[in-house]
């Protein structure tokens, strides 16, 4: 059973995120009103206000970063049909058992032709770009939904982390060489740092992943793992090299400079929002509820009135005085609740809201304000005629302090292992494991089945940016190892 802390007030997290990480993750869900499990479909989870609100501000700056880059916005239908989806055997291979089915309709009866809710855009979409490609001046053609997707998920669901309908961006590109979708890959991951590192504080690692893991239909698949700081990680985007394996089935083909018809080569990303908003809870978070980033804080600034009998009027006077100097620039809220102080004190903690500005009628009569901060609980006495500067460099530094505070380094995170018995030992100490490996071909599929098995972990892939390390022999079998991989736990 989860330990309480007998000093928590009756508004705070009750469970120790360090010691019950699953029950703190849950608590944090209900008491902040993140997410409701009742719909009374099974996997299907309503997102409520406050979470809402930060997942469509990182819509926001994702959609700006990748129109930045080139990419131009798509809508389209959440239903395919059969026939789009049978054309790639690979594909339909990896995700017919996730599919849900749309096979009637209205009075009707039986559809014709069954139609899939859309797990993933790439049947869709490639229809359309084979009428839409024409010339190699169209490209490279760069395009981005956001969008639904439905999985039939088997395993079990957690709000955010794992359902069946979840919410992302997904791009898609034609190229005319191979590798020009390379360095679009190349581009997905440098946009997955910016957006998750340095925009989310999530530390983050690209591994490519083994053959078994791929994206169904994939040349290459590339996955960004978020380091917990448990040892155990979480998947968060993946880009995939498509090659031509979509666009020979699809007919996506360009006519080259000699006037010649070409298939062009593919890449698609994925960065599911409900998910990066889940592992920046779940990774900031702490025993007084949510740490967020100061661009994704529904309300940046709240505003407390310490009130006193007879001092009311001149409080909530001041109080909106405060509230107009910042509310043009800033998402601001002044709480004139009937809740004692302290109890707001932890209500907007558990919120996560950045910025707390005190002010009594003590601050009143020295011109200043009481200022908290939230991730790190520093206060301040501010006098007010400093006051709009000191909080613009609060607002303007903040998120940059979190991502210092929290920041993860794998190599702290990694343990060399050369034999099965230490690979368990390091695992269960809360580490991830680096050792040989025979291949991340399917050939080592049967090593990497033993791995799950044994030393309780999953083989994630081998790191993209410079290996350290050199194994002669795989961990497992014990013949040759041609590559480096890494063992984690994973939620």
């Amino acid at each position: 059973m989860a330990k309480k802390k007998e000093e928590a007030p009756l508004t705070g997290i009750t469970i120790s995120k360090e010691e019950d990480f699953s029950g703190w993750f849950t608590e944090l869900i209900n008491k902040a009103e993140l997410a409701d499990i009742r719909y009374n479909i099974k996997g299907f989870v309503v997102y409520r206000e406050w979470a809402t609100i930060t997942i469509k501000k990182m819509y926001a700056k994702y959609e700006k970063c990748l129109e930045d880059k080139g990419h131009m916005p798509l809508t389209m239908p959440s239903l395919i049909p059969e026939s789009n989806f049978l054309l790639e055997a690979e594909h339909v291979k990896g995700f017919a058992p996730e599919v849900f089915w749309v096979t009637e309709a209205g009075s009707s009866g039986k559809l014709a032709e069954r139609l899939a809710l859309r797990p993933t855009s790439e049947t869709a979409l490639y229809k359309m770009y084979s009428l839409w490609i024409r010339s190699y001046k169209d490209l490279p053609f760069k395009r981005y939904l956001s969008c639904q997707v439905w999985r039939y998920e088997g395993k079990a669901t957690r709000p955010f982390f794992r359902a069946r309908e979840f919410h992302w961006i997904e791009s898609h590109n034609v190229f005319t060489t191979m590798e020009g979708a390379m360095n679009q890959v190349k581009e997905d991951m440098e946009t997955t740092y910016e957006m998750l590192q340095d925009e989310a504080c999530i530390p983050i690692i690209f591994f490519q992943r083994p053959e078994w893991d791929k994206f169904a239909g994939a040349v290459h698949t590339y996955a960004a793992d978020a380091l917990m700081g448990s040892g155990k990680v979480l998947q968060l985007p993946s880009t995939h090299l498509l090659g031509q394996n979509f666009a020979k089935p699809f007919n996506v083909k360009f006519i080259d400079t000699d006037g010649k018809e070409q298939y062009g080569y593919q890449t698609c990303y994925g960065p599911a929002q409900s998910r990066n908003y889940g592992a920046m809870i779940a990774y900031l978070g702490d025993d007084k509820g949510l740490v967020l980033p100061f661009d994704f804080a529904p309300i940046q600034i709240i505003i407390i009135p310490i009130i006193f009998k007879g001092k009311e009027t001149l409080v909530l006077e001041k109080a909106k005085e405060l509230y107009n100097i910042f509310k043009d620039e800033y998402s601001v809220k002044i709480d004139d609740s009937d809740e004692s102080v302290g109890n707001k004190f932890y209500f907007w903690e558990l919120k996560g809201v950045p910025i707390r500005i005190e002010i009594g009628p003590k601050d009143i009569e020295k011109s200043q304000v009481v200022i908290v901060k939230r991730h790190d609980g520093q206060k301040f006495f501010v006098e007010e005629n400093e006051l709009k500067e000191f909080i613009n460099n609060l607002a303007d530094n903040y998120t940059k302090e979190i991502k210092e505070k929290s920041f993860v380094d794998f190599e702290s995170q990694i343990e060399v292992a050369y034999e099965k018995d230490a690979a368990i030992k390091a695992i269960n100490n809360g580490k991830i494991v680096c050792c040989g490996f025979c291949s991340i071909d399917f050939d080592g599929e049967h090593c990497a089945e033993v791995v799950e098995k044994d030393i309780g972990g999953f083989v994630r892939g081998k790191r993209i940016d410079e290996e350290k390390h050199e194994f002669a022999t795989c961990i497992i079998c014990k013949k040759p190892a041609t590559c480096t991989v890494y063992i984690a736990k994973s939620y």
